[in-house]
C-alpha cells in the first residue's frame, strides 16, 4: 500500500498524464486500480505512440533515455499499446525537474485577474500579487473558492491537491461597495427579454428570436447594445465581398412595436440565412450567445436545476419534463425508495450546449407532448449540463458513485457531437441498474420506443415487487392482529383480575361495616341491658306486671316489671334482647294495638299492660 507521500506524487503524475482536473475524480480511478498509476492511466486514455502530451506548456514528456534510438524501439513494438506506453510514464525525476504550475482566475466584482503560479507557492502569495493587481490590502481580502476547508495564507498550494485550472473570488467585507448610481437600471435591462426581428432578404423569411438581457454579441450584453426594447428589426445577408462600408453591411433599424408568434425559437440551420462564414453585420455567429443552462461549480445541487429548468423554459417553451429540483441522491429516494406501487424509472437528461444535436433534440424531441406527457407519467426526470468541464467532472464522480466506474467511463468516452444523453436508471434491491443510454441522434418515435421497452422491463420487476410487498404486508398483517389479539386478551385477564380484586375489597369493606354494626348493636344491647331495673320478685308487696314477648322466631321470653315502671324499660328490655323498638314494633293482642305508638314514658299500669299481657314483635316494613 502507497504511503501518503507516495499517493501524493502518484496523484501529481497521474493529473498530469491524463489532464484529469478533478482531484475526486482522479483519486476515485487510483483507487479503482489500487494506485496502480501505469494501470490506472491505460484505463483512462489510449495508448497508440507512446508519446504523451504534457498539459504543463504543451511539451512533449518522455521517459528516462527516451531518445530516437529508444523512440523507434518502442514503433517497433506498437502493437503492444500497453508496453509501448509504459517507457512514457512520467518519473518522479520528471516531476522534480519540472515544478507544476497552477493558474487561477480570480473574480472581483466586474474584474477578473489571472494569476500563474507554482504549487510551491502559498495562499499569500496570490493575495500579495492581488494587492498590486486590486489595489486592496491584503488583509481586507477574504480569497474564497476552494474546495477545502481551513485554508490561511501559510498554506502551500500542494498541500490542497489543486487541478491545473482554479476559480476563486475575493470578498472584502470590511470595503464599502463601489457607487451604484445606474446599476439597479442596468440590472433591470439584464433581466429583460429582447425580441430581435431578423429579415433574411435573399428567401424573403422573418425570425423571431427570444433573448434576455444578460446574452452577449462579441462579449458586449444586449442590455447595453443599444437596442430597442423590446424589439428591435435587423436585416440579414450575404457580403457582396470582404470590404465593405456600414451602410452597406447595416440597415438603419426602426422601433417595431410587435408581440411575435413565435417564442424561443433558434437558428435550426446557419446556412439557410446565407451568411458567409457565419457572420451577421460583421458579427459572428457565436455573437447571440444563451446564459449557461447551469452555473459552474455549484454548491447547491437544488439551485442549479432551478436554474436550468428556468433557462430551458426560456429557450424551447414550457412544454418540457418536470424535473426533479435537488440533487441526485433525493430524485433516488423520490423514485425508488417508496411503496412498490409508488415506484417509477429515474431518467437522468444530461444536456450539452455545443453539441450540434441538441437544439432538435430539445426542441422537437424532448419537449414533444407525448414524450413529456409519458416522462411525466412513468418516470423521475433529473437533469445536468455537462457543457462546463467543472459540472461534467463533477457528475462523472457522483456517477461513479452511484452506479460505478463502467457506467461512468462509458459517459465520458462520449463524445460532445454525441449529446445530449439519457441515462435510465432502475432502482433494485442492491444496487442501480442503468437500462438504456439513448444518445441524441434519435427520432421521437424511436425514443418512445426504447422508454416503453424500459418501461416493460420495470413493470415486469415491479409486479415482483409488488407481490414481494403484498406478502411482507399480509404477514406484518398477521402478525399485527396477533399481537392486538394477544394485547387484548391481557386486557380483559388483567380488568377481570381488578374486577375480582374490586369485589373481594368490596366484600371485605361491607364484612367490616357489618361487623362494626353488629359491634355496635351488641355494645347497645349490653349497655341497656344493665340499664335495666332489676325484675322485681313475685311475692313482692308492689303491683307486678307480667308480660310474656313472642319473637318473629317463635321463641317466648318472659319478665316480671313493676306496674309503676314506664313503658320505656319494656322497650329497652325488647332491645337487649336484640330487638330494638327502631326496627321492630309490639303488638297487643286484644285488642290488637301498636305498642311502640303508645307514650313511653307512661307507666305499664296506665297503658293497660297490668297484671300480665302477651305480646308479639313484627319487623318493621
Amino acid at each position: 500500500m502507497a504511503s501518503n507521500t507516495d499517493r501524493e506524487v502518484i496523484l501529481a503524475d497521474f493529473q498530469a498524464c491524463t489532464g484529469i482536473e478533478n482531484i475526486d475524480e482522479a483519486i476515485t480511478l487510483l483507487e479503482q486500480n489500487n494506485w496502480d498509476l501505469v494501470a490506472a492511466i491505460n484505463g483512462v486514455i489510449p495508448q497508440e505512440n507512446g508519446i504523451l502530451q504534457s498539459e504543463y506548456g504543451g511539451e512533449t514528456l518522455h521517459g528516462p533515455a527516451y531518445g530516437p534510438a529508444s523512440h523507434s524501439a518502442a514503433a517497433s513494438s506498437a502493437p503492444s499499446s500497453s508496453s509501448a506506453f509504459r517507457h512514457v510514464v512520467p518519473s518522479r525525476q520528471i516531476v522534480e525537474r519540472q515544478p507544476r504550475m497552477l493558474d487561477f482566475r480570480v473574480e472581483y466584482r466586474d474584474r477578473n485577474v489571472d494569476v500563474v503560479l507554482e504549487d510551491s507557492s502559498t495562499v499569500g502569495d496570490i493575495k500579495h500579487i492581488l494587492e498590486n493587481e486590486l489595489q486592496i490590502p491584503a488583509s481586507k481580502m477574504l480569497l474564497k473558492g476552494w474546495k477545502t476547508g481551513d485554508v490561511d495564507d501559510s498554506t502551500v498550494l500542494k498541500t490542497l491537491h489543486l487541478p491545473k485550472n482554479n476559480c476563486l473570488y475575493v470578498l472584502t467585507p470590511d470595503l464599502p461597495p463601489p457607487s451604484s448610481a445606474h446599476s439597479g437600471a442596468l440590472q433591470e435591462s439584464l433581466n429583460q427579454n429582447f425580441m430581435l426581428i431578423v429579415t433574411h432578404r435573399e428567401v424573403q423569411r422573418e425570425y423571431n428570436l427570444n433573448f434576455s438581457g444578460s446574452s452577449t454579441i462579441q462579449e458586449m450584453t444586449l442590455a447595453v447594445a443599444g437596442l430597442t426594447f423590446p424589439c428591435h428589426r435587423l436585416t440579414v445577408g450575404r457580403r457582396s465581398s470582404p470590404v465593405q462600408t456600414r451602410e452597406q453591411s447595416e440597415e438603419q433599424c426602426t422601433d417595431v412595436h410587435m408581440v411575435s408568434d413565435s417564442d424561443g425559437d433558434d437558428f435550426e440551420d446557419a446556412t439557410e440565412f446565407g451568411v458567409d462564414d457565419g457572420e451577421m453585420f460583421g458579427v459572428a455567429s457565436s455573437a447571440l450567445r444563451k446564459s449557461p443552462m447551469m452555473p459552474e461549480n455549484a454548491e447547491n445541487e437544488g439551485d442549479a436545476l432551478l436554474q436550468f429548468t428556468a433557462e430551458f423554459s426560456s429557450r424551447y417553451g414550457d412544454c418540457h419534463p418536470v424535473y426533479f429540483i435537488g440533487s441526485l441522491e433525493a430524485a433516488f429516494q423520490e423514485a425508488f425508495y417508496g411503496k412498490a406501487r409508488d415506484r417509477k424509472l429515474l431518467a437522468i437528461y444530461l444536456h450539452h450546449d455545443e453539441s450540434v444535436l441538441t437544439n432538435v433534440f430539445c426542441s422537437q424531441m424532448l419537449c414533444a407532448e407525448s414524450i413529456v406527457s409519458y416522462l411525466s407519467q412513468n418516470f423521475i426526470t433529473w437533469a445536468w449540463d455537462m457543457t462546463k468541464e467543472a459540472n461534467r467532472a463533477r457528475f462523472l464522480t457522483m456517477c461513479t458513485r452511484h452506479f460505478g466506474s463502467v457506467v461512468a467511463q462509458t459517459v465520458r468516452t462520449q463524445k460532445t457531437d454525441q449529446f445530449p444523453l439519457f441515462l435510465i436508471i432502475m432502482g433494485k434491491r442492491s444496487s442501480n441498474e442503468v437500462l438504456n443510454v439513448i444518445q441524441g441522434n434519435t427520432t421521437v418515435d424511436e425514443l418512445m420506443m426504447r422508454l416503453m421497452a424500459a418501461m416493460e422491463i420495470f413493470s415486469a420487476q415491479q409486479q415482483e415487487d409488488i407481490k414481494d410487498e403484498d406478502e411482507r404486508e399480509a404477514r406484518e398483517n398477521v402478525k399485527r392482529e396477533q399481537d392486538e389479539a394477544y394485547r387484548i386478551s391481557l386486557e380483559a385477564d388483567r380488568a377481570k383480575r381488578e374486577a375480582q380484586e374490586r369485589e373481594m375489597a368490596e366484600q371485605f369493606r361491607l364484612e367490616q361495616i357489618r361487623k362494626e354494626q353488629e359491634e355496635e348493636r351488641e355494645a347497645i344491647r349490653l349497655s341497656l341491658e344493665q340499664s335495666l331495673p332489676p325484675e322485681p320478685k313475685e311475692e313482692s308487696t308492689e303491683s307486678v306486671s307480667k308480660l310474656r314477648i313472642r319473637t318473629p322466631s317463635g321463641e317466648f321470653f318472659e319478665r316480671r316489671f313493676l306496674a309503676s315502671s314506664k313503658l320505656q324499660v319494656v322497650f329497652d328490655f325488647v332491645a337487649s334482647k336484640g330487638y330494638p323498638w327502631e326496627e321492630y314494633k309490639l303488638l297487643g293482642t286484644f285488642p290488637r294495638r301498636d305498642v311502640t305508638q303508645l307514650d313511653p314514658n307512661k307507666s305499664l299500669l296506665e297503658v293497660k299492660l297490668y297484671p300480665q299481657e302477651t305480646l308479639f314483635l313484627e319487623a318493621k316494613e
